[in-house]
């Protein structure tokens, strides 16, 4: 199978393509940088075909998905700053990046009658409550400008296809970029102690056990809305923090705080994200390890020590 991958110098398209390549699939690599900008690491990213793509250029996309012809495209790109993304002056390019370029690629999909899986964001719904958000809930209501773009992301996916996956993920992390536990190991470096939110709560991902996962759907026809983080329950980040710290072997003591106490966001942040995944057992996916697995495997993975 052919397989168009969007966003490779990021943390997920990174690991997606080694999982293609891993199963004999010919991966085609893009991004906005003339070259491969992500970690050089001797995988089969490093060496897969590459397509310098932005994904906004309309006439670019359709050049560059018609010259590939894929079977299926795996759209990893996007703006994820967050914060960032609340500024004036970068609301267009979010929904340019977000939206409009989801779209494009969507247009060729169907153009190629490819397949297509987009990745989302839980950001789309409100955040509130306790109860796990389902796959196919509909009771959208954004918080902030990047879960608004990612919803229009997904409208998009979901009018122009009927052979579409959107998977929904959160608080992701991997190899190739940066991310909360690289963050908590520069800081717990030189900091005795670290103030972190309780009151937010969801479940890690980490990109090496989703790429798994999504080359696995990659190849069915079993469509539609799904939830993907790694097992383990339900957590704040006050409690991935204290994980992380301690299978570091760092001494640094996390103190628990509130969002409003913390209070450094532009954005809003959700305080539910809890996702539902019993969808894909139900599609008879392979769930992710726990998470606190996929720490220990990711610490053993990065230089962690050189951070």
């Amino acid at each position: 199978m052919k397989i168009f991958v969007t966003g490779v110098n990021g943390q997920l398209g990174h690991d997606v393509v080694n999982a293609l390549a891993a199963r004999g699939h010919c991966a085609v690599g893009s991004d906005i940088t003339e070259r491969y900008a992500g970690v050089n690491d001797g995988t089969p990213v490093c060496a897969a075909e590459y397509v310098s793509l932005d994904i906004t250029d309309e006439t670019a996309v359709d050049a560059a998905i018609d010259s590939a012809k894929p079977d299926a495209i795996i759209h990893c790109a996007a703006w994820t700053a967050v914060d960032a993304a609340e500024d004036e002056a970068n609301r267009d390019k979010v929904f340019a990046i977000n939206a409009l370029g989801t779209r494009y690629i969507a247009q060729a999909a169907k153009r190629l009658n490819s397949k297509m899986i987009y990745i989302s964001t839980d950001y789309v719904f409100d955040g509130q409550g306790e109860r796990p958000w389902q796959p196919d809930d509909q009771n959208y209501a954004p918080l902030n400008v990047y879960g608004k773009s990612k919803l229009e992301g997904e409208r998009a996916v979901a009018n122009a296809l009927e052979k579409f996956f959107i998977v929904r993920i959160a608080w992701v992390f991997g190899k190739n970029g940066n991310n909360f536990i690289k963050t908590m190991l520069r800081v717990g470096k030189t900091h005795e102690v670290v103030r972190v939110v309780n009151d937010q709560i969801g479940t890690p991902t980490y990109t090496l056990d989703l790429a798994e996962l999504l080359a696995d759907m990659v190849e069915t026809e079993k469509y539609g809305y799904y939830h993907a983080t790694n097992e383990g329950g339900f957590i704040s980040w006050y409690d991935f923090a204290k994980e992380i710290y301690a299978q570091a072997g760092y001494a640094t003591r996390v103190v628990p705080v509130s969002t409003e106490e913390y209070g450094l966001s532009k954005a809003a942040r959700p305080f539910n994200s809890r996702l539902d995944k019993s969808k894909l057992r139900e599609a008879g996916f392979a769930p992710l390890p726990v998470w606190q697995n996929a720490v220990e495997r990711y610490l053993k993975e990065i230089d962690w020590k050189a951070l």
